[in-house]
């Protein structure tokens, strides 16, 4: 009796552990797929894409430029260490001086036409600095700065791109999501039809190629649900790859579509809002900016340039005795004939100014295209959802009413069919609507520089 109640007291302990593992498989399963709102998509992509990696790092690099440049103001300072050893009579002789040791034996002239040979080790200190060079580094600096503010904007505007690149992807999965539901519906009411038409074709009421075209629909119908289903799978992986991801976690999307009511802002407004905001065009300013300093640039290589310098010397050969020495001087440049160097770089640079200026323009010429064409389709997407509602009702009515027919034995089952086909084209019309719609509202906020107001 006791080993009965000690065998049945493990069981019931190691049902419980099993029913606890169970349960805590199931609960991590759940905990896994998580629903993923369009803002967690956004943000996950704004922490991981490496399109916005490569654009942060570049706004890094450049505002090291930026150190760089300033640097051209500031004295050079350089600590040398030289070795020779020499036998010329001349370098001989100025080596002993540099280091001190001349003695009067030394200026017998069988030594000096003869010496041996000498070890220098030469230590020094030297420092240059620019104290005047018409400008040139003052202007590298102004550059080196504008470069950094059109980085800057390039982050921001890469980041832009990005959210809309990711709301994108996340309402193509939703399409994917929604058309692959649909699909399944609408198998299995094909199936229940098919079913129908067999019983009736085994009742004797109706032919068997009713029942056999039944079949064929639902075959047809099972391959558009493969198609679906791999489309899901390639929707979640493009959103996945949006978000810096390698391989795509468990999660399901939270939203459906938002309809919306309509664009409010006219198509002349967005687009004055796009030329103040876009940070694309912002960056072009200030690379415009850049080429107009270039040119100040170029033209400053005519002016005189002042360099003040300094060396500190010790020699020895053996660093036992040494000898020391300095020299401190200034150096005035000033360029006579370059070859047309310093010209030719002045046309180049004008040429490149042109060339930017030429970039914005048709920047903004395409900004205005841009607008204009997401709002149209943002509206004529807006107008379609309406006309689809109404297709998709129309289209089940219609099908109830056929249906009723077919079970009477009015009609047969091509019409059955035809009525089904309309339905699906009317509710995947909807859909691709709906889809349009959010993309185009998408696609338009970015083209007005407005996106991270709305997604982010």
């Amino acid at each position: 009796m006791k080993y009965f109640f000690i065998k049945t007291k493990t069981f019931y302990l190691i049902f419980s552990l099993l029913l606890s593992l169970v349960f805590i498989s199931y609960s991590d399963a759940e905990e896994a797929k998580r629903d993923l709102s369009l803002s967690d998509a956004v943000k996950k992509a704004l922490e991981n894409n490496p399109r916005i990696k490569a654009a942060f790092f570049q706004a890094e690099a450049s505002k090291s430029r930026i150190t760089q440049a300033r640097s051209g103001s500031l004295p050079q300072i350089f600590l040398n260490e030289n070795f020779s050893r020499t036998n010329n009579p001349m370098w001989a002789f100025g080596t002993k001086l540099n280091q001190e040791s001349i003695t009067a034996s030394d200026f017998d002239p069988a030594r000096l036409n003869n010496p041996d040979g000498i070890n220098n080790f030469i230590t020094s200190v030297t420092i240059e600095w620019t104290l005047f060079d018409g400008g040139q580094t003052w202007i590298g600096f102004k550059q080196a700065k504008l470069e950094n503010e059109a980085a800057i904007l390039m982050l921001e505007r890469t980041r832009e791109e990005v959210i809309g690149q990711t709301a994108t992807a996340y309402f193509g999965l939703i399409l994917a999501d929604e058309h692959l539901y649909l699909i399944r519906r609408i198998l299995d009411t094909a199936r229940a039809h098919s079913n129908m038409a067999r019983s009736r074709f085994e009742n004797g009421l109706t032919v068997k190629s009713d029942f056999l075209r039944a079949q064929v629909r639902v075959s047809e119908l099972e391959q558009e649900l493969f198609s679906a289903e791999s489309n899901l799978l390639i929707a979640k992986t493009i959103l996945c790859s949006t978000m810096g991801l390698s391989s795509c976690i468990p999660f399901q999307t939270t939203p459906r579509f938002d309809v919306g009511d309509g664009e409010e802002k006219d198509a002349d407004k967005l687009v004055e809002m796009a030329l103040a905001n876009r940070k694309d065009l912002k960056q072009l300013l200030f690379q415009e900016m850049m080429a107009e300093k270039e040119v100040d640039k170029s033209l400053a290589g005519h002016l005189p340039s002042l360099h003040l310098i300094g060396n500190y010397e010790i020699d020895s050969e053996s660093f036992s005795d040494t000898g020391d020495n300095y020299m401190v001087g200034a150096v005035m440049r000033l360029n006579l004939y370059s070859g047309e160097r310093i010209s030719g770089k002045t046309r180049e640079a004008s040429a490149l100014l042109e060339k930017i200026r030429a970039v914005k323009n048709e920047l903004q010429l395409g900004i205005n295209i841009q607008v204009r064409q997401a709002y149209y389709q943002a509206e004529s997407s807006f107008k379609r959802i309406k006309a689809a509602q109404a297709s998709v009702l129309e289209a089940e009515e219609s099908l109830r009413i056929v249906r009723n027919r077919y079970e009477n034995g009015l009609l047969t089952i091509v019409s059955l069919m035809d009525a089904e086909s309309a339905l699906k084209q009317a509710r995947t019309s909807h859909l691709k609507a709906l889809h349009d719609y959010n993309i185009a509202a998408v696609q338009l906020k970015l083209a007005a520089g407005i996106i991270n107001e709305s997604l982010e």
